[in-house]
This record gives C-alpha cells, sequence and structure tokens, in this order.
C-alpha cells in the first residue's frame, strides 16, 4: 500500500474513533506517523469516551495479566521449596522437636510467674505442636491440658461451633476445656472472616508451676548459649 493509500486508510479509520495505537498497528505503520497523518481529525465527545474506556479496560486487563504472572510465579517457587523441605526434613527427631517446642514457647509461651505453664495462639498447627512437644519432650499428661478459649463478644452466638472447633482440632475432651472468655470490644469492628474465626487458645497444663520454671531455665540458658 502506497503512503497517499495508508493516509487515506489512516484518516477513515481515525473517524470511525479507532485509536492511533490500533491504526498504526492495522496499516502497520509507525504510531509517529498514524499520529501525523490524522492530527486534522477531531474525535466527537462519544469517540473520546469510547477510547478513553477501551484505555482503562486494556489497562485492567494488563494488570491481570501481570498479577497472573506474579501468581504463577510464586506458585512455582513455592513448589520448589516444598520440595526442598520435604528432603530436608524426612523425619522430626525428638531432639529437633524438643528446640522447636523451646522456640515457641521462648515466643508465645506465658512466662509470669504466678502462672502455668502455657501457650498462647490461634493458629491450630502451633497448638498442635505444642500438645506433642508438652507430651512427648516434658512427658504431660494428654488428660492435663485446661485449655482457656478467648472469643470476640460479636462471635457469642458461635460459642458452640467454636468450643466444638478447638475439641475436634486438639483432640482434646470437652470437660478439659474451661468455659470461654469472652472479649468485648468496639461495636464498629467487624470480621471479613467471621466464618472462620475461632479465636484465640490459651493452652495450659494444669498443676505446672514447676513445669514452667524448668522450661524459664532452659530458655535463659538457651539464650546464654546463643549469645
Amino acid at each position: 500500500m502506497s503512503k497517499s493509500a495508508e493516509k487515506l486508510a489512516a484518516l477513515a479509520l481515525r473517524r470511525q474513533g479507532v485509536s492511533i495505537k490500533d491504526i498504526a498497528k492495522q496499516l502497520q505503520v509507525s504510531r509517529g506517523s498514524a499520529s501525523l497523518w490524522c492530527q486534522e481529525i477531531v474525535l466527537t465527545k462519544k469517540q473520546k469516551l469510547v477510547l478513553k474506556q477501551k484505555q482503562t479496560d486494556a489497562g485492567a486487563r494488563g494488570r491481570q495479566i501481570g498479577a497472573d504472572m506474579n501468581k504463577a510465579k510464586r506458585s512455582a517457587a513455592l513448589d520448589v521449596a516444598k520440595q526442598q523441605a520435604e528432603v530436608e526434613f524426612t523425619t522430626i527427631t525428638h531432639r529437633e522437636l524438643f528446640l522447636l517446642g523451646l522456640g515457641i514457647y521462648w515466643g508465645e509461651g506465658i512466662k509470669s510467674r504466678t502462672s502455668q505453664a502455657a501457650v498462647v495462639n490461634s493458629d491450630p498447627k502451633i497448638l498442635q505442636v505444642m500438645i506433642r512437644w508438652f507430651c512427648e519432650c516434658l512427658l504431660v499428661k494428654k488428660s492435663d491440658f485446661r485449655p482457656y478459649v478467648y472469643i470476640s463478644d460479636q462471635h457469642r452466638d458461635r460459642e458452640k461451633i467454636i468450643m466444638s472447633y478447638w475439641q475436634k482440632t486438639l483432640k482434646l475432651k470437652g470437660v478439659q476445656f474451661k468455659s470461654p472468655i469472652y472479649l468485648h470490644q468496639k461495636p464498629k469492628q467487624k470480621y471479613e472472616n467471621h466464618d472462620s474465626y475461632f479465636g484465640v487458645v490459651a493452652l495450659r497444663v494444669s498443676k505446672s508451676t514447676n513445669l514452667k520454671y524448668r522450661i524459664l531455665a532452659m530458655l535463659q540458658v538457651l539464650g546464654v548459649r546463643l549469645e
């Protein structure tokens, strides 16, 4: 197609409200040439709105494509990391469990001198690990656990659901749980994850003051060793 024919085609497309970018693409010319040829064409208000909407839609599609690509990259990286972790942790030794539990207690455990040994958390995995740690490493009987469940006052109507969840998740008997403790919060505060909210558990061990002293002593020595 000759230059004059390309220009006439560009003018016809522009009068239809086609963008400079699309004109250049259809005619296989540079955007600079398409813009120069079409500069005399004044678009109507409606055509401008249509072009603006197309640009907005294209931007949204571009952002979505970018987000999908990043998500795929993260997923692939997580798969590789998981494979490496499975090689590194084929089994968990008693010593590894012992140190893992100490680390969790260091961050999440009750350290007050006037209370019993306990770990406070909302993550069921952490609480499951700590039950195993107490039982296997410190020889606590499973019947000695006395968990307290702290629940937002807004979830009072879900008490039975929440208590049942923790009984099943921690594999403890209902009679071992103390009555739930309700936390009063501002009425305006709302939970987006309303149905997946299960409060916070204080996993306490009954008559464990001396056990707590033993744990705190180990943490003190461990802290010195790590200096």
